[in-house]
């Protein structure tokens, strides 16, 4: 696989944790809030649509929707 697909797949196994848990970006940049980190929903959409977010970012939304879990096989 290419980075590109590597991307291609963190940012589908991440948008399904939100859509599993029904978080939009609002609601996702309230709840990083809560944790103390500042993300608008404009730059989280734009993140995900990239593909290309950090590790730290990755856990970050984790812990803020409450993921404790990811199953990284399909």
């Amino acid at each position: 696989m290419t980075d590109g697909d590597w991307q291609e797949r963190v940012k589908g196994l991440l948008k399904a944790e939100l859509k599993k848990r029904g978080v939009g970006y609002k609601q996702l940049a309230e709840k990083l809030e809560e944790i103390g980190i500042h993300e608008t929903d404009r730059n989280i959409a734009n993140k995900l649509a990239r593909g290309g977010f950090s590790a730290v970012f990755l856990a970050q939304v984790l812990t803020a929707i409450g993921c404790h879990t990811l199953h990284l096989d399909g």
